[in-house]
């Protein structure tokens, strides 16, 4: 069996030194060095060139690098074989701590007092306890569930949503379009975490801004695809939302001169949330190659139709 590595965004050593610890004897080839195409039987990939998946007869298995996999199932040639999303403990700290930084950010106004440290002014700014500020988590897979548990470590009161009913310990849980209603009114700072599918497309609009109580702030470091964007540039201008973090965008890396750029209420990171080191999620990888090759049960195996 080999592997076919195919990523333009990352270092193909750093991956094969990685996965020959914990696989010796695979063949790993990297795109474009394909070799015969025959022989591929498993791609670790992050968004390969379109239809370049579909050249591979014979293969079995598709890892995600990252933990969306959108960028996959938009391929209208992607074959029809099990496909495997990326989820390892390193994402998932990384995530939550990036959630909380922005939380932290925003709710104890460091944006405020550096540009009062600017001024040389000192002045202590009116002071909100955490368990006073609502933190609304939209998304409660892996990454939405650490984050939340991070914040409820940190006192803030936290709600969450998804599609179907969870349970989460500390949480309030809301599902569905009534429980999304329902838990908007009550947040002061809401954290996007959800995969990106034809539900979720376009969820961070103005009908959604205008149901956040006035001066929210909104994180969102699920998909570009997520936000619409002149809708939040035109709730910032009125005033309705404060603040907003974003590390993801509809177009990525985001244009020079686009608007997120030099707007006062806006934090910009370059898609940096949760980063895939290969150091720690190559056991990921391992473990869905050996289960392949068992012909067990596949870790964090995507379901095409929910998207994730």
């Amino acid at each position: 069996m080999t592997l076919l590595f195919c990523s333009a965004s990352d270092n193909a050593e750093d991956w094969r030194r990685e996965i020959a610890k914990r696989l010796p004897g695979l063949e790993i080839r990297v795109w474009p060095d394909v070799g015969d195409s025959a022989d591929v039987t498993m791609a670790l990939v992050w968004k390969p060139p379109a239809g370049m998946l579909a050249s591979l007869p014979n293969l079995g298995l598709i890892v995600s690098l990252g933990a969306g996999v959108e960028p996959l199932l938009e391929d209208p040639t992607l074959p029809d074989v099990p496909l495997v999303r990326m989820v390892s403990e390193g994402l998932t700290v990384d995530m939550a701590g990036y959630v909380a930084l922005q939380v932290l950010r925003w709710h104890r106004q460091m944006e405020e007092y550096a540009a009062l440290q600017a001024a040389e002014r000192w002045q202590p700014l009116g002071h909100k306890p955490a368990r006073d500020v609502t933190v609304g988590v939209l998304g409660l897979g892996e990454l939405g569930t650490a984050s939340a548990r991070t914040l409820r470590s940190l006192d803030y009161r936290v709600l969450g949503w998804s599609r179907n009913p969870k349970s989460v310990d500390g949480v309030e849980s809301f599902a569905g379009a009534d429980g999304l209603a329902a838990m908007l009114p009550q947040t002061d700072i809401l954290i996007c975490l959800l995969p990106l599918t034809p539900d979720t497309r376009g969820l961070l609009n103005a009908g959604l801004f205008a149901a956040l109580p006035p001066g929210a702030v909104v994180v969102n470091a699920a998909r570009g695809g997520h936000l619409v964007e002149a809708d939040l540039l035109a709730a910032l201008e009125s005033g309705h939302l404060r603040g907003s973090s974003l590390d993801v965008f509809a177009e990525e890396p985001l244009r020079p001169g686009h608007p997120f750029w030099s707007h006062p209420a806006i934090r910009v990171t370059p898609h940096v949330a949760a980063i895939t080191h290969p150091s720690r999620s190559a056991d990921h990888v391992a473990a869905a190659v050996n289960a392949f090759r068992a012909g067990q049960p596949l870790p964090n195996h995507v379901d095409r139709q929910r998207g994730y």
